[in-house]
């Protein structure tokens, strides 16, 4: 989660790190700092807090030097303090290094290594790898650096400078993502490519047990075991101003806002509406194999994506008639599942780094099925372990809380919907139609972000709430689900998703005319059954906010709010709904004076347990 960055080239390295962390801060902002190395020795500068306050701290005195590393940090180990913050350095202030990950076994080694006399300053577990380090160091960085790490059990993404090398960076990774940055001379090395995008677009991303030298002659790949290893140059393939606000006050609104294209994205070249099918070009290499011997699916993620998940199991199971399980990955990896050769898994995440999805899509894999990702971000872990998947094109999504990812992860799986169940139980008739209302869905979202001012004078009149209650039935429940963890996430008010029958199992306990009760009431097979819902919550005094179809007046009749959205498909109300839902997070957390791109205690791609 934390995000890493090392420069070495021709340019002060002090400006480059800096401009490369504030592209990464949303992968941890509790604490940041930088080591950069120049005639007079290594310059170490770090504190808690944002980056603006790094950027304070140098802006006087800026270190001098064109070989360096940095960090912001997502606190696991320690609290967010200037001593916790990285760079850490060894006993005699010569090697200093940056990690993202956890060293299991931290608390042995610690151990080990002050009964040989290294004195530890700090509460993390990554100050036991400079100490290793320090430990196995010779002449050579590279080769200290490879010893150490075999002493190493956990995840890794480290960069290390040392005074006795003082023109290498030496990287490796186990479990936590990394890749090299190339450009004519200039060499980086960074969690994310959106803290290199600035400089060049080629790339390589390196896999786990990979070891990295670069220096001003080059770089130099290899394994653990120091073979020497070949790696294909890839090309980043969005653009800078994707990761700029471009006039919006925050990249969540921004992000809301980009929806319509997203999905229009999203769906390009995908769909064959005359067919009533889509093509999905990382899957055509299995299909060969046969779909026909499938007998469950499992849909595993974590946070937005399992709520994504949950929408697709009823978009698949209808269509293909295939069982199809969702799991939270966190518990998937952890229990003894039971998967075969009949058995087609997809792991599901925005980032393609998520720690317990990958793993659940390795442990999936290990026991003989297939395991595909939907992924956003190209290139990641899981785009390049899976036996194949799908890329969603949402482009570069900043803000923490998710938001477009979500709306093209849906679409993905309406187009996934289609493929497979064409293949199965779909008619030709049931995919034009839903193909049809797919091709018209861009317009409808941007019809539904036309009513944003409706849903910002609701949020004004609710923002001071201390609870919300969020209700839905069908493949509205986990819309419900959804819309309450933005409100967690971004606005810190306590929110609950059920399912609207649920909640006279024990909720409703909970209305009175001081709890918000947001209700997703558009218009589908369980919409009278929705409406008894509502009439159950104002009979209790509730105060209801409906998400309803347009033109609907019966739910106008008994909401206290409404906010219309246009009709289309069953399957696809979903992407719809929940845009109202975003925006109504995004209002109140503005109004609340929250930080709505960089919530607290949260990071945008969870790469740690």
């Amino acid at each position: 989660m934390c995000g890493i960055i090392g420069y070495v080239g021709a340019n002060e390295a002090s400006p480059i790190l800096l401009e490369g962390l504030r592209r990464m801060e949303y992968r941890g902002y509790d604490s940041a700092g930088m080591a950069v190395i120049n005639g007079r020795g290594l310059r170490i500068s770090k504190l808690p807090g944002r980056i603006m306050e790094l950027d304070r701290l140098v802006e006087s005195d800026p270190p001098k030097g064109t070989i360096g590393i940095a960090h912001t940090r997502w606190a696991t180990h320690g609290a967010p303090t200037q001593i916790n913050a990285h760079p850490h350095t060894d006993c005699g202030d010569r090697i200093a290094l940056v990690h993202n990950g956890i060293v299991e076994n931290a608390s042995a080694l610690r151990g080990r290594l002050i009964e040989k006399g290294h004195v530890f300053r700090s509460e993390t577990d990554t100050e036991v790898l400079v100490h290793l380090i320090e430990e196995e160091l010779d002449d050579d960085l590279e080769s200290a650096v490879r010893a150490a790490l075999r002493h190493v059990e956990g995840t890794y993404g480290i960069a290390v400078v040392c005074l006795s090398d003082p023109d290498t960076i030496v990287a490796a990774r186990m479990g936590s993502p990394l890749l090299v940055g190339l450009d004519n001379g200039n060499l980086f090395v960074a969690s994310d490519a959106a803290a290199v995008i600035g400089h060049t677009r080629r790339v390589i991303y390196l896999d786990d047990g990979d070891l990295v030298k670069l220096t001003r002659d080059g770089y130099r790949l290899s394994d653990l075991e120091n073979t020497h290893i070949d790696k294909t140059i890839d090309e980043i393939a969005w653009e800078l101003k994707e990761i700029e606000k471009g006039g919006y006050d925050h990249f969540m609104l921004k992000e809301i806002f980009e929806q319509p294209e997203a999905v229009r994205d999203a769906m390009r070249g995908r769909l064959q509406s005359v067919e009533g099918t889509a093509v999905l070009g990382g899957l055509s290499h299995l299909a060969e194999e046969g779909w026909h011997d499938l007998s469950r699916i499992v849909l595993t993620a974590c946070g937005t994506s399992w709520h994504a998940a949950l929408v697709a199991e009823y978009m698949l199971e209808e269509a293909t008639r295939i069982p199809v399980e969702v799991e939270y990955a966190s518990e998937l990896r952890y229990r003894n599942p039971v998967f075969d050769e009949k058995s087609l898994l997809f792991a599901v995440s925005q980032s393609g780094e998520t720690a317990d999805t990958l793993a659940a899509l390795r442990e999936a894999q290990r026991r003989g099925a297939k395991a595909l990702g939907i992924v956003n971000v190209v290139g990641s872990t899981i785009a390049r372990e899976s036996d194949g998947g799908v890329y969603i094109h949402a482009g570069p999504e900043i803000g923490v809380a998710s938001t477009k990812a979500f709306t093209c992860q849906l679409t993905v799986f309406a187009l996934l919907t289609l493929y497979l169940g064409r293949r199965k139980h779909l008619s030709a008739e049931r995919g034009r139609r839903l193909a049809a209302a797919l091709e018209e869905l861009p317009g409808k979202l941007q019809q539904v972000l036309e009513r944003d001012a409706i849903v910002k004078e609701i949020a004004r009149q609710y923002h001071t709430a201390t609870n919300f209650l969020y209700l839905g039935r069908g493949l509205n429940f986990p819309v419900a689900l959804e819309g309450a963890l933005k409100l967690k996430e971004i606005s810190y008010i306590h929110a609950e998703g059920y399912p609207a029958a649920e909640m006279k199992h024990g909720p409703i306990a909970l209305i009175d005319e001081n709890m918000p009760v947001v209700v997703i009431a558009t218009k589908d097979s369980v919409y009278t059954k929705v409406v008894s819902n509502v009439e159950e919550v104002k009979a209790r005094g509730g105060r209801v906010l409906a998400i309803v179809s347009d033109g609907d007046t019966e739910i106008a009749r008994l909401a206290d709010h409404v906010i219309e959205v246009p009709e289309t498909d069953e399957a696809l109300m979903p992407i719809l709904n929940v845009v109202p839902l975003q925006l109504l997070a995004y209002h109140i957390a503005v109004l609340r004076g929250c930080d709505v791109d960089k919530p607290r205690n949260l990071a945008k791609s969870v790469t740690v347990e």
